[in-house]
């Protein structure tokens, strides 16, 4: 075929509707549709956290889909475009993660802050239940939602265990709840000794924050090696597919792509491994609401079983008001 039927010029005007389709779909992403008359306020459907799943999807599946159509047009490999799309996609979840670090240490930061005016307000001989929506107006952004939750339910007059449970599951953090486990105790037992609990959790929750500074300061450099590597081998193989064609020529026969697809799998098997080795381990969380539970059976400080018929420990329950056989709960008593 010669003229404007020649396989090149189909090649062009296919590589030109790519091209000039990702740059649409890139910018739609970006900026969104217009809300169509009618639609519902964010926050009134249940379905938020899907339609947020879905935006994130679009706006990182357009990049992988503009990277994967101008890998895939430079080197004329199939595997190549579409590995490229696929690590595109997946960039965040491989050598990401340094956002998440960083919030969770501002929320231990703000928990251990929001703790010490807590302990700071109870020293002045103010009860609990007066001390929390005080402290709750100074908290840090990380908290103030769900601090202003909490003072909303004990205004409906939401008994305060079961408002600091929510509270509990609401941040969902294991350090979180071993502050809201002194609350819920303290509120159920009464008695003195509460100041002194919160400013150990304090300094505990302060020496927690330490911790994940210097880890991270550590685990940055890594990040940032294993990034540079990457990019540097992917610039590298796009750089010889290009200026040295002849070189990389038997990547481009049927038994070169097979190939190919082994090393991008190698390459993906060590990413996923190096994801694997720098994720931190973290405690889970032992204050989980459970709706149904055995009658007596108190959640707080009775491991999963014992006062349930049947389980582990069985014929040892907790009753409000006494704690369980040998052991010591922190806090027992009301504020001074």
């Amino acid at each position: 075929m010669t003229g404007i039927f020649s396989l090149s010029v189909l090649y062009g005007l296919l590589a030109g509707a790519a091209v000039g389709g990702g740059i649409a779909l890139f910018i739609v992403a970006m900026r969104g549709w217009a809300p169509k008359p009618g639609a519902k306020a964010p926050g009134e459907s249940t379905g938020d956290k899907a339609s947020e799943l879905v935006r994130f999807l679009s706006q990182r599946g357009s990049l992988a889909i503009v990277a994967g159509l101008a890998v895939l047009g430079l080197t004329r490999w199939a595997v190549l475009g579409v590995s490229t799309a696929v690590l595109v996609f997946t960039w965040d979840k491989l050598f990401g993660g340094a956002s998440e670090e960083r919030a969770a240490m501002k929320r231990v930061e703000a928990l251990a802050a929001w703790t010490e005016s807590l302990r700071d307000t109870i020293a002045g001989a103010v009860g609990l239940e007066q001390a929390i929506p005080a402290s709750a107006r100074a908290a840090a952004p990380a908290l103030r939602a769900h601090l202003s939750s909490l003072v909303d339910r004990l205004r409906s007059r939401t008994p305060l265990p079961e408002a600091l449970q929510h509270l509990a599951d609401e941040i969902n953090d294991a350090s979180a709840d071993i502050i809201i486990a002194a609350l819920i105790l303290n509120a159920r037992l009464r008695g003195p000794g509460l100041r002194e609990v919160l400013g150990a959790l304090a300094k505990s929750a302060r020496e927690e924050v330490d911790m994940r500074q210097r880890v991270m300061a550590q685990r940055a450099s890594t990040r940032r090696s294993v990034q540079i590597v990457v990019v540097v081998s992917v610039v590298f193989v796009l750089g010889l597919a290009i200026f040295n064609r002849s070189f990389v020529e038997p990547y481009g026969t049927a038994i070169g792509q097979a190939v190919l697809t082994l090393v991008c799998g190698l390459f993906a098997a060590g990413f996923w491994w190096l994801r694997k080795l720098s994720n931190i381990e973290t405690p889970e969380r032992f204050l989980v609401h459970e709706p149904e539970r055995a009658p007596g059976a108190e959640r707080i400080g009775v491991p999963p079983g014992h006062g349930v018929p049947g389980g582990p420990g069985h014929g040892v329950q907790a009753t409000p008001g006494q704690p369980m056989p040998g052991q010591v709960f922190p806090g027992q008593g009301a504020a001074r």
